[in-house]
């Protein structure tokens, strides 16, 4: 049961409304996450643009959708393993790949590396040892790659962290939290 409930449009200012109504309109649905993001409008805001921004980088949109995967499967966030598990599979990315991302692998060296490295970012909160670095340099990550696989953990902590405590009911079709075989 939602401890924050999402905004309902009709009854959000014009442009919280308005933002939303795009959101359906681009998405097709208003998914709970960002209904619930709208209740502190520079939240939601801040998070479609850094999403925006994310979007126009290095990392290709299934890379995304594998660190996300990774990022929400470390913290156990269901609604982001639900909604990342369907996004994932519109970018093309087979159960396979998915599975192999929850349990931090993937079929090639680089995608396995943003896999590794955005874990060990969850789990040591960022404090890398500089094997970990240098691990992912010889997966061929350079600099640049590491610094946007680190906003892309950002990115998903905050949607993770927005869920757990506004207990954001899932409206993608459920994954469950046990990884996947």
């Amino acid at each position: 049961m939602p401890r924050i409930l999402p905004t309902d449009p009709h009854h959000a200012d014009a442009r919280t409304a308005a933002t939303l109504q795009a959101i359906e309109t681009k998405l097709g649905m208003l998914p709970n996450l960002l209904a619930t993001l709208a209740r502190a409008p520079a939240a939601l805001n801040g998070y479609l643009q850094f999403s925006e921004a994310l979007g126009q980088g290095r990392l290709s949109a299934p890379q995304r959708e594998l660190i996300a995967l990774a990022v929400a499967q470390e913290n156990a966030c269901a609604y982001c393993l639900s909604a990342h598990t369907a996004l994932a599979q519109g970018t093309g990315l087979s159960e396979a790949a998915i599975a192999r991302a929850r349990r931090h692998g993937a079929s090639d060296t680089p995608d396995e590396a943003l896999i590794e490295l955005s874990r060990r970012i969850v789990r040591s909160r960022a404090k890398l040892d500089d094997g970990t670095l240098e691990a992912a340099r010889r997966a061929g990550l350079d600099d640049g790659l590491i610094i946007e696989t680190i906003a892309q953990v950002a990115l998903n902590l905050l949607t993770n962290y927005v869920n757990h405590v506004a207990g954001t009911e899932v409206d993608f079709p459920v994954v469950g939290l046990s990884p996947a075989a």
